[in-house]
Order: C-alpha cells, then sequence, then structure tokens
C-alpha cells in the first residue's frame, strides 16, 4: 500500500459526539434518496502558514536535528512569500470556493476508487458485535434470522427520518453517510472502481444469503412492503440451510482479489447472460448476511481474536473467504461458534454509520418479541454462477492470493479488564487522548523510538465531511514515554502524562474542525499535480515521507455493547489498534503482519496492557499522596 493511500484509510467514531433530535436540523433529500443537511458549512482551507508551522511541530520527534534544520529550511521555501506554496495555496482556495467540500471527491478517488489493493485486510475493517453461544443449528438461525430483521427496522427508520442527528458541541453533523450504506456496492473496474446506489424510485427489496459458497436472493418484504418477521425469515434461512448440499466453488474470494484482476474477472463474468443476471441481484440487494461454516484450527488464540479474523477475511479459502462478497457496503456473519459481526467496504462511509447499526441491531435482538410465523414465506432463490476455464483460472489464483493475505495478518484482540473510561474521567482527562497517549507509550516501550501514528477525526460538521488525522505523536507525547521508562518520581509522570493528553486534545479539536497537517498538505500536493506543476520538494523532504509512514493506525470506534472493530496495519513495518471504551473496560483489536520481524501484535498488546497499568498506579500513587 503506498502512503499516499495509507494517509486517506481509517475509520472512526469519536467519543466527542453527541446526539439530538433530527427534527431540529434542516433536511433536504439530494439525489439517490441521500439525506444532506444543506445549510451545513463548508470545509474550510486552512492558512499556509499556520499549517506549516504545526507540521514542523509535529515531524520534529520523528527526524534528527539535522534533518530537522533542512526540513525547516524546505518549508520556509514552501511557504515565502511569492513562492510555490502560496501558488498552491490560492489554487485550493478557488477549488473550495467551486465545491461543496474541496476534499471530498479526491478522498473517495485516491483513498478507495483508485486503490487497487485488495479491499479485504487492506481497506474494510471487521466489526465484532457481542459473542454468542449456540447451542444449536436453530439458535444459531433464529439469531440470524433477527439479525436481519433488526438490519431491516433500522433501515425502517432511515426511511422515515427517525435516526438522530449527530452533534458536535452545538454544531449538528453530516449524516449523509447513513444513507449510503444498504444497497449499496462497490463495482470492480479494469483501473477504478464505481459506487453503485439503489435506486430510491424502486429500491431493493431483497438481500443475499451466502452459505457454503452458495448465493441465495432472499425476499425480505411482503406484498404491500412491510418487513417479513423473523420468524418467516427464519424459514426461509432453514430452507437455504437444508437445500445447501455440498459447497460451492469459493467464487467471493474474486472479490478479495486485486481490483484491476477483479475488474477484468468481473467483465469476463458478465459476458456470460446467467452470471450478469446473478451479479445484478447481488448488486441491488440491500446487505449480505454470511452463514458461516467451520474455521480451520487456530491454535490457543481467544475467541475474540478468532471472530475479529473471521470477521476481516473469513479464514481463507477453504474456510470462510469465499462465503463473502466484499464488494458490498454491509455483509453480516454468523459463524457456527457464535462468532458474529460484519464486515463493510468503506468507501461510502466512515464507522458511525455502522456502529450505530450495530447497536440497533443488537438492542434488537435482545427485544424482539416472540414470533409464531404464519403462512408460507417466499422461497429463497439460488444464484447461479457458470465458470468457465479463463474464470476459473483467475479464481484458482485469487484462491492462492487470499490465502496469503490470511496467512500473513495477525491478530490480538482483548479487553482490559483492569479500568475503563469512567476511571479516566475522573482523572480529569480525556478518554480518548488518554488511550491514545498509552499507545504511543506501548510503542515507544517496544522500539525505544516514536513512530508516526494517525487517528481518525471526523470533519462531519462540514457539508459532505470525511476524516482528518490527529497526529498523535508529539514532543509532549515522546517526553511522555520517555519519562513513564526512566527514573523519574510518579509526580513527574503523572505531570508528563497531563501534558501529554492535553497536547493531543488541542489537536483534536484543531482536526475536528478541519484545521489539521494531512489533508491540507495533501489538498497542496494534489491540486499541483491537477494543474500539471511540479511536485514540490516538500512531499519529497525526509519529514514528510517519514511523518506519512503511519507505523500506528488508530481509531476509536465506540459502540454501547460489548464489541469492537478491527482492521489489518496501514503500512508493513507497523500495527492496527481499534479500541472502544466502555465504563469500565476497553476492548482492543490490534494487528501487524507476520512478515515483518519488527512487529508482534501479542507483543504489542502485552505493552499496550502494561503501559495501562503503569498509567493507573502512578496517577493513584499521587492521588493517594494528597490525601
Amino acid at each position: 500500500m503506498t502512503s499516499l493511500v495509507g494517509l486517506f484509510r481509517a475509520v472512526a467514531r469519536p467519543s466527542f459526539l453527541k446526539t439530538f433530535p433530527r427534527s431540529e436540523a434542516k433536511i433536504t433529500v439530494a439525489m439517490r434518496g441521500i439525506m444532506t443537511q444543506q445549510n451545513l458549512p463548508h470545509l474550510p482551507v486552512p492558512p499556509l502558514k499556520k499549517t506549516l508551522d504545526k507540521y514542523l511541530r509535529t515531524v520534529k520527534p520523528l527526524i534528527t536535528d539535522e534533518e530537522f534544520k533542512i526540513t525547516s529550511n524546505v518549508v520556509a521555501k514552501f511557504g515565502a512569500p511569492g513562492g510555490v506554496g502560496e501558488k498552491l495555496q490560492s489554487l485550493l482556495e478557488k477549488r473550495a470556493k467551486s465545491t461543496t467540500n474541496w476534499f471530498a471527491d479526491w478522498w473517495l478517488n485516491g483513498a478507495y476508487l483508485e486503490f487497487r489493493s485488495p479491499v479485504t485486510v487492506y481497506s474494510s475493517p471487521g466489526l465484532v458485535f457481542p459473542l454468542q453461544n449456540f447451542k444449536s443449528s436453530d439458535e444459531r438461525l433464529t439469531y440470524a434470522a433477527k439479525m436481519i430483521a433488526g438490519a431491516l427496522d433500522y433501515k425502517k427508520k432511515l426511511d422515515e427520518d427517525a435516526i438522530p442527528v449527530e452533534k458536535l458541541g452545538k454544531d449538528p453533523l453530516d449524516m449523509s453517510q447513513y444513507y449510503k450504506v444498504f444497497g449499496t456496492c462497490r463495482m470492480p473496474g479494469l483501473t477504478k472502481d464505481t459506487l453503485h446506489f439503489a435506486d430510491p424510485n424502486n429500491p431493493p427489496r431483497h438481500i443475499i444469503v451466502a452459505h457454503k459458497n452458495h448465493f441465495y436472493k432472499l425476499i425480505v418484504y411482503d406484498d404491500n412492503n412491510n418487513i417479513l418477521s423473523w420468524g418467516k425469515l427464519l424459514q426461509q434461512l432453514n430452507e437455504i440451510i437444508q437445500s445447501a448440499g455440498e459447497p460451492g466453488p469459493p467464487i467471493g474470494v474474486l472479490t478479495a482479489e486485486n481490483r484491476n484482476v477483479w475488474g477484468k474477472a468481473f467483465k469476463k463474468l458478465s459476458e456470460d447472460r446467467e452470471n450478469m443476471e446473478s451479479l445484478d441481484i447481488i448488486k441491488n440487494s440491500l446487505f449480505l448476511l454470511c452463514l458461516d461454516g467451520p474455521n480451520p484450527d487456530l491454535g490457543n488464540l481467544n475467541f475474540q481474536t478468532r471472530a475479529a479474523l473471521q470477521t476481516v477475511h473469513g479464514n481463507g479459502s477453504e474456510a470462510n473467504s469465499g462465503n463473502r462478497w466484499f464488494d458490498k457496503t454491509v455483509q453480516f456473519i454468523v459463524g457456527d461458534k457464535g462468532e458474529v459481526g460484519l464486515t463493510y467496504e468503506h468507501s461510502p462511509a466512515e464507522g458511525p454509520p455502522i456502529a450505530f447499526l450495530m447497536d440497533h441491531i443488537v438492542n434488537y435482538i435482545e427485544k424482539a418479541p416472540s414470533d409464531v410465523a404464519g403462512g408460507k414465506s417466499p422461497k429463497p432463490e439460488k444464484l447461479k454462477f457458470n465458470i468457465s476455464g479463463k474464470v476459473q483460472k483467475v479464481l484458482e489464483t485469487a484462491k492462492e492470493n487470499v490465502d496469503k493475505l490470511v496467512d500473513d495478518l495477525e491478530m490480538s484482540c482483548f479487553t482490559l479488564k483492569a479500568y475503563g473510561k469512567e476511571f479516566i474521567k475522573s482523572q480529569r482527562m480525556s478518554p480518548d487522548s488518554y488511550i491514545q497517549m498509552a499507545i504511543q507509550f506501548a510503542f515507544y516501550r517496544i522500539h525505544n523510538e516514536p513512530g508516526a501514528h494517525y487517528e481518525t477525526a471526523s470533519t462531519r460538521k462540514y457539508l459532505d465531511g470525511r476524516t482528518e488525522v490527529i497526529r498523535s505523536c508529539s514532543l509532549e507525547s515522546v517526553a511522555f514515554a520517555k519519562t513513564m521508562l526512566g527514573s523519574k518520581s510518579n509526580e513527574e509522570k503523572v505531570k508528563a502524562l497531563q501534558e501529554a493528553v492535553t497536547g493531543h486534545k488541542q489537536y483534536t479539536i484543531e482536526a475536528v474542525n478541519g484545521f489539521g497537517v494531512d489533508r491540507h498538505l495533501l489538498g497542496l500536493k494534489l491540486i499541483a499535480i491537477e494543474n500539471g506543476m511540479d511536485i514540490p520538494t516538500l512531499f519529497m523532504d525526509t519529514a514528510y515521507i517519514r511523518s506519512s509512514h503511519m507505523r500506528i493506525s488508530t481509531s476509536q470506534v465506540s459502540g454501547k455493547c460489548d464489541s469492537f472493530m478491527c482492521y489489518g496495519p496501514l503500512v508493513v513495518d507497523g500495527y492496527g489498534c481499534c479500541y472502544n471504551p466502555l465504563p469500565n473496560e476497553i476492548n482492543f483489536g490490534t494487528s501487524a503482519y507476520k512478515s515483518c520481524p519488527d512487529t508482534n501484535a501479542e507483543k504489542f498488546r502485552q505493552a499496550l496492557e502494561k503501559s495501562f497499568i503503569e498509567m493507573h498506579d502512578a496517577l493513584v500513587s499521587v492521588q493517594k499522596s494528597k490525601l
């Protein structure tokens, strides 16, 4: 994955988002039935000097003093009056005046649709729901039926405009992403993908159920467009299970291939009429439900980690990776041992719509009324695929490639039981900033150096807003890590922690308001390319390259339930770390690549847990000394 694409990809649901009734915001209906608040402000272009000053401060911990002198000169030349920086700034400001969001199209295309590596592992996150313990096939299918019904109930609320608008302080947030989840599909192209949205004038009435690598069309509404009861959905799921027979060829692994390769294979598949019909049915479905089979022996991995791997990639071509269609925005997953969750294709939306959807489904399942399904349900339709010799060759290669992805990804997922966000709040600190400093501390503990650190900030207070980067590695975070590892008093450790947390919180405030470093600098680079100009030296400087090589990719995805999101690292020698802070514990999904000898997910987990304990102990010690 290139560093440019790496700068784009991450998910987040910041802890500081609140909600208020939807009626309090002016709403209009845009094309494709997507709701958007047209009165929201537009994303600003930050002042050039402020961005460059902030940039210098963020790169200083990552480079030597000599390199910093060189970088300072490069930045001074770039930002000089009448220089190239001012010219690019002017072009960017001109673009901002002619668009609703100067960064949105660049984001969608550069981060996703032009990204040609597999979406599996590299882009699409998994989201693990509260884990289950199915004692029978009937229990599992009942859960699956209620999961479908819960998702449809959530869609009904969207259709009725009953989902509350999120709020950042007093500012309403853009909710358009919520309306891009159901019925959306990423379509493979030869060099660039496209997004297919459901037709609001002819909305989908079906979902796809994947089982044993077979795909079934399942009607989920009656003739009056009422959602079928979960009992009737259960009838259809039972029929699928009983009629499935032997596993089919794992055609779904094609969607986990390099996007150019999949684009060519898709074109070949589409030459057959029955294949085209099946592809259209999948494309136009509301979502997928994957009824998975057994997984391979995963050794002594805990249940959370097993579930995470299953949601991210399905554990290989001989397990469940073929029982997927990774192009669909949402695929719900129900494993045979109680592994439940989803995987989602990232391009239409960030984490909030998916996390809210999960919480709604979990709540629906817990409170679902008893259901005695009367009458007949629509018969599920098994989709047909005719695989030619050419497609079969591509399929065999795709199986090998997805197995390599599966073999290389290492995950260690866990719950920090010692304390949660309530303790952190009691210390008058931001839980998110505190957790970010623990992650910095853990990395420094292992590698004895700071690492460029990506945390996602939502810029949805602006129209069509997506994300900005919070650069969590700072002068204060490095000083904090060194203080914790040195022979310092608890008072000194707490003071360093407080300063690091304060610095991070301030950067977060600037980022969510659109005044980070990364999106602005990337915009200046892209506007130069668009205008046929040479790429400025600033973007080839050691500091820019090193600070953009995000060895730590993090996100807070807060669910009300016992859940967590997980994904692969941004770079080969990096870590992925997603977390859900609950009142009295914190769930983590961490990852690394086995092919890198310098990183190990289990060691990172151990370092992280140790860092949290030491931070807690220092705070408690100082607190007790004041009594």
